[in-house]
């Protein structure tokens, strides 16, 4: 049927009507509009008669309420294709979007002389629609609304939710739009979208919001390709069929548009297409051909498209029989847990290992995780596989500590629809918690797409699962393109860099150099990384260079079953397990990068401005007063092997200058462990050569005492005579702090030893000699020092000193480590040439204590014969912290002793009492435990200045009276509780005992 003509004098007159109405024509299962009147675009907020034209043929419902557009869809069908009236009532959004109006319409069936049937429409605005929740009454209108929302039958074409047809009706629709468009001389496409992620939606916002989604998305929908072209099948699967011409360029629009849908709350669009070449096309096939397309991006979380091939069917076939195995190939165990190795760059021992599933099928042969994993992923069952996995770990773990094998870190890979179907988090807790296992023991591995995917919700969950004390692992990093964004945001343990890196490591394609970087950028962020696809000895020397922690791959093992592995364990294959005890001491030094500066730096990066920044590095440990060599980049050993003709390897002693001499490395490594994080240094490497390095502590490990320096060579020079430093170490065993100060410049040489050693530590250069002091001297001595050595220790007084007794001499406490140390500083002139001083700082502090200790005793000996003198005859005398009750005894008789209480402790309070009840006398017990507590003794204090109780004590079985008092004295370093015990005189008045 051809669409009816009007003449056009007739059609402007019908136009320029001021009463709204409209004519249709239902033309191939479609409502086609003739007319608008003028009426029509005033009523309805239309400006443009081209717009309203276009609205009504591709977007009828577009300001129609939700709620009324299937009703009304549904009515307007029935009155299209059947005799009778059109008489409905619907709410259409105002304008000005303030709201609904309330709309009338009446229609009914008119032919023209030639036979054509024509839909003649009034619209009547009856006024603003007033909700149910609205404090107004309720109007007939509303009512009538509402009513004819309830009594509607609206469930036979249309979708109830979104107003677009169903599937039944679509597929009448599609045919005679597939006929169209094929007669236009174009190709026609059947669409298969799917929202991913509705389940979680829900979940997360409530099934309202999701709903909302919905609708929204089937009214872009309707936008884009037309209300009757579009169908919403169930659940958030829709259909459309549509034109191919820039089908991909318009679906782009769409998926940007989708992105602001519901507020921003939206999700990713997947969409399959099914090119139909003929008319005869069948559309129910032709939708399940596009769902198989569809369905090839379940793993994609990203809005993409996906066009249907041959290929796809076999796929389909296979996904069958794997679904309707799977849980079959679980319960007969076809389903097996393979564990490959993952090895510490550093020291070449297994630190972890990762569980992957492998389906031995008694029909299909071995299933790659690459045919069967997508499937479960797409259909939501990888929740199973995923606990099933977890499950047999656990069950590994299990034996491995029954049998005293120390087990190390299990990684467990987890898919996005495992959060979507369960609350995952909780379901690994709560297995890893019953297992008895620890939960460090369990790592979880996400790939990056997935955390794109919904980013705030992966973000908590991740962060649930490491606040519970598991670690969390980024798989596949570098696989997509949101991986540094998500860095930013999201807190991983570790990055697991995509095996396609090794792939290209022997391309020209820059791929080391990335790798390069995004190890250097992780180690800055202190995560590990570690690295897949590792074949070859050249990629791990690169590797450990870079400073990756980890290495997977073949060329250290293959996944193997867990019979294979017990094996490989019992009898010693040729990898080794790490100690878990030596773990973080392995991380520390595995993750050090030998190609960055920092590596060195510490936090005084301003000391390498005049250094290039690649420069020879090496780790070493230190064990036994002995340097080993860990790690190397080549740049250190090419100046070894030119320097000294020594060709390093990895687990060597360094036998050459300067760590040939062992009390140079033993006062290296305790000025690196104990000083301010880094020293530069100046040693000889022989007779001609003297180097100029720099060394940073970095970790100690925990079993066998050994520590790991990292050292850097900055740079080497010709021969000279002797150096200051020479000078420095000759003075070393005396003096800890040496200065060489230029009295015309102020400029200075610090070196710094330990107290009586032999090696000079550290060197540093330094202007403004007295000033500096003077301004470090308030972080450096005792606050009560401070004043009097800033105000003596000037240019002028020291000059004056030298000159008039040759020397200048003063003593303080400096805080070495936070604790006061007696030094003692000596400033005396370089002879012959007197523009120079050299000033040595020595310790005093064992003088000075030998000296308080003896003034002490003095002190306590007069303090003892005056508590006698007071007391009478002393049993026992006690000084407790009242805050800690740790006490320690200051003298007992020897009757006091045969108690057995102990000189020093803890709880004393506590401790008397337990002792009372051997002690004291039955009839006295019950007052002594009442009235002897810590309370009790402060409260009685605070009010009359003493506590005193009397009661007997049992000696050799005999009952004695004796005198408990205490009081609080006021010490330097805080109050202290004095208790004492004394023999009963006669003279002590026993106090009231109150209950």
């Amino acid at each position: 049927m051809k669409q009816y003509q009007f003449p056009d004098e007739q059609r402007a007159l019908m136009e320029h009507m001021r009463t709204p109405f409209a004519v249709y024509q239902f033309i191939e299962k479609r409502v086609v509009t003739l007319i608008l009147s003028e009426g029509f675009c005033r009523l309805f907020g239309y400006r443009n008669r081209a717009e309203a034209y276009f609205d009504m043929d591709h977007n009828m419902y577009k300001d129609t309420h939700p709620d009324d557009v299937a009703r009304i869809a549904e009515v307007a069908y029935r009155f299209a294709v059947e005799a009778g009236d059109y008489n409905v009532s619907y709410r259409s959004r105002c304008a000005d979007g303030s709201g609904y109006r309330v709309i009338h319409a009446r229609g009914e069936h008119v032919f023209t002389d030639d036979g054509v049937r024509l839909a003649y429409v009034w619209y009547m605005d009856e006024g603003v629609f007033v909700p149910e929740s609205s404090p107004q009454e309720d109007s007939a209108v509303t009512q009538r609304v509402v009513t004819c929302a309830c009594d509607a039958d609206i469930d036979a074409r249309y979708d109830s939710l979104t107003g677009l047809p169903n599937m039944t009706y679509f597929f009448e629709l599609a045919a005679a739009e597939r006929d169209r468009i094929l007669a236009g001389g174009v190709q026609p496409a059947l669409l298969f979208i799917d929202l991913s992620g509705m389940k979680y939606y829900n979940r997360r916002f409530g099934f309202a919001e999701g709903n909302a989604l919905l609708r929204a998305f089937g009214r872009l929908l309707a936008i884009y390709f037309g209300n009757e072209n579009c169908s919403r099948f169930g659940q958030d699967h829709f259909a459309v069929v549509v034109p191919t011409e820039e089908l991909d360029r318009q679906l782009g629009r769409l998926f940007q548009d989708c992105r602001e849908l519901n507020g921003g709350k939206s999700l990713s669009v997947r969409t399959g297409v099914y090119r139909m070449t003929e008319r005869g096309t069948d559309i129910s096939i032709a939708c399940d051909r596009a769902k198989l397309a569809c369905d090839a991006l379940r793993n994609v979380y990203v809005s993409c498209i996906k066009y249907f091939d041959v290929n796809m069917q076999e796929d389909a076939d296979r996904r069958r029989y794997i679904l309707g195995s799977f849980d079959r190939a679980l319960e007969e165990g076809w389903i097996k847990v393979f564990y490959q190795p993952i090895v510490r760059a550093v020291n070449g021992r297994i630190c972890d290992e990762e569980a992957l599933a492998r389906w031995d099928d008694p029909e299909k042969g071995l299933l790659s995780p690459a045919e069967f994993v997508p499937i479960l992923e797409s259909t939501r069952l990888i929740y199973k596989l995923d606990l099933y996995v977890l499950d047999r770990v656990l069950e590994k773990l299990r034996r491995q500590l029954a049998e005293g094998i120390s087990p190390v870190p299990q990684s467990v890979n987890l898919s996005r629809a495992d959060f979507e179907v369960c609350d995952i988090v909780e379901e690994i807790r709560s297995r890893v918690d019953a297992s008895g296992v620890g939960r460090d023991m369990v790592t979880i591995e996400i790939t990056e797409s997935i955390v794109g995917s919904d980013f705030d919700f992966m973000k908590e969950q991740i962060q649930r699962f490491r606040t519970l004390g598991f670690a969390v692992w980024m798989d596949d990093f570098g696989s997509g393109y949101s991986s540094l964004d998500v860095l930013q945001s999201v807190r991983f343990d570790l990055i697991k860099f995509d095996m396609s890196f090794m792939r290209k490591f022997d391309s020209a394609e820059g791929g080391d150099v990335i790798l390069t970087e995004l190890t250097k950028m992780a180690t800055a962020m202190g995560i590990d990384t570690v690295c897949e696809g590792v074949e070859t000895e050249e990629q791990i020397r690169f590797l450990r260079e870079i400073g990756c922690s980890k290495l997977q791959g073949y060329y250290f093992a293959k996944p193997m079953p867990l019979d294979a592995l017990f094996r490989h364990q019992e009898f010693g294959a040729r990898l080794a397990f790490e100690n878990p005890a030596e773990s973080s001491y392995y991380a520390t030094i595995g993750r050090t990068d030998l190609y960055d500066l920092s590596v060195l730096a510490s936090d005084d990066r301003d000391a390498f401005r005049n250094f290039f920044d690649s420069l020879p590095v090496a780790l070493l440990e230190v064990r036994n007063d002995r340097a080993y060599l860990l790690r190397s980049n080549r740049s250190y050993r090419e100046v070894i092997r030119r320097r000294l003709g020594v060709e390093l390897r990895e687990g060597d002693a360094l036998s050459f200058p300067p760590f040939d001499r062992t009390t140079y490395v033993r006062t290296l490594l305790n000025r690196c462990r104990h000083g301010e994080g880094c020293s530069l240094l100046e040693e000889r490497l022989d007779k001609n050569d003297t180097a100029s390095l720099f060394a940073r502590y970095l970790a100690e490990n925990p079993v066998s005492g050994a520590a790991a320096i990292a050292i850097g060579i900055l740079s080497v020079n010709g021969p000279k005579g002797a150096s200051y430093a020479d000078i420095a170490r000759a003075l070393a065993s005396d003096y800890f702090d040496l200065f060489y100060v230029d009295l015309e410049t102020e400029k200075f040489i610090a070196y710094t030893s330990d107290v009586g050693g032999e090696e000079l530590a550290a060197e540093r250069h330094g202007e403004d000699f007295f000033a500096s002091a003077r301004h470090d001297a308030p972080q450096l001595l005792h606050p009560e020092d401070c004043g009097a050595f800033v105000a003596q220790f000037t240019r002028e007084n020291v000059l004056h000193a030298l000159d008039t007794r040759g020397a200048f001499t003063t003593s303080y406490r400096l805080l070495r480590n936070g604790v006061p140390e007696y030094v003692n500083m000596k400033v005396t002139r370089m002879h012959p040439d007197e523009s120079h001083i050299i000033i040595g700082v020595s310790s005093i502090n064992e003088q000075m204590r030998l000296k308080e200790e003896a003034e002490r005793v003095a002190r306590d000996k007069l303090s003892y014969s005056r508590i006698s003198a007071l007391m009478g005859e002393v049993v026992c005398l006690y000084i407790i912290d009242p805050k800690t009750e740790r006490y320690s005894e200051y003298s007992s008789n020897e009757d006091y002793k045969s108690f057995g209480l102990e000189s020093e402790g803890e709880a004393f309070f506590s401790t008397a009492r337990e002792n009372g009840v051997r002690t004291v006398c039955a009839d006295d017990l019950l007052m002594y435990l009442k009235r002897f507590t810590l309370d009790n003794v402060l409260r009685e204090i605070a009010v009359k200045g003493r506590f005193s109780m009397d009661y007997h004590l049992m000696f050799a079985g005999e009952p004695r009276r004796v005198v408990l008092r205490a009081a609080v004295s006021r010490e330097s370093d805080g109050e202290k509780l004095l208790v004492g015990l004394c023999a009963f005189d006669g003279n002590e008045r026993q106090e009231p005992v109150r209950s």
